[in-house]
């Protein structure tokens, strides 16, 4: 289960947590202590594998950070090329001689799902290219429905979140720590 492999590589963190979103949480993912072991990564991404292996699918895109391994795996495990998307002064794009053909089915790879930010901003690159996304593959989904592309989730977490305004970790005092890569 994903859940014990995110537990065993001490990716699930507990805390005060300032989220890429602005808002406050008292747990969070940090999937890149899971993806170094690349024998967890295997198992992790197998659970996807039984989703996803009956979808038409050519190629599997996941943005640059969190997407990059996950693809990788995604991609060796269906027998599928895998690429990424990064940001160049800010706007994320396809670089390094990766490309989409117009008509490929495309799966976004992702780390974790919370708001779908990156993986929307993979999905408009995708689509400016002319591939068609069937959806949105993640180790760990922890959007609460609102992302409006099948989301084929390892595992699903329900992690609270909170507004600073209304946190309640805020008025214990606990100190906040921003653990991810975006800027905010």
């Amino acid at each position: 289960m994903i859940i014990d492999l995110l537990k065993e590589s001490d990716a699930l963190l507990e805390g005060h947590f300032l989220l890429s979103s602005g808002k406050h949480s008292d747990r969070y993912v940090q999937c890149a202590k899971l993806l170094q072991y690349p024998d967890k990564a295997a198992k992790a991404v197998s659970f996807i594998v039984e989703k996803v292996k009956d979808l038409d699918i050519d190629i599997v895109v996941g943005p640059a950070m969190g997407g990059i391994i996950v693809a990788y795996e995604l991609g060796r495990q269906l027998g599928k090329p895998a690429v990424f998307t990064e940001r160049e002064d800010g706007e994320m794009k396809l670089k390094r001689g990766f490309h989409i053909e117009k008509g490929q089915r495309v799966i976004i790879s992702e780390d974790v799902v919370t708001t779908g930010k990156s993986a929307y901003e993979a999905i408009k690159v995708v689509e400016e290219h002319g591939g068609i996304v069937v959806g949105i593959a993640c180790i760990a989904n922890r959007s609460k429905g609102d992302i409006k592309y099948p989301i084929y989730g390892g595992t699903d977490l329900e992690i609270k979140t909170y507004d600073k305004e209304e946190c309640p970790l805020c008025k214990e005092g606990l100190e906040i720590v921003k653990p991810g890569s975006r800027k905010i």
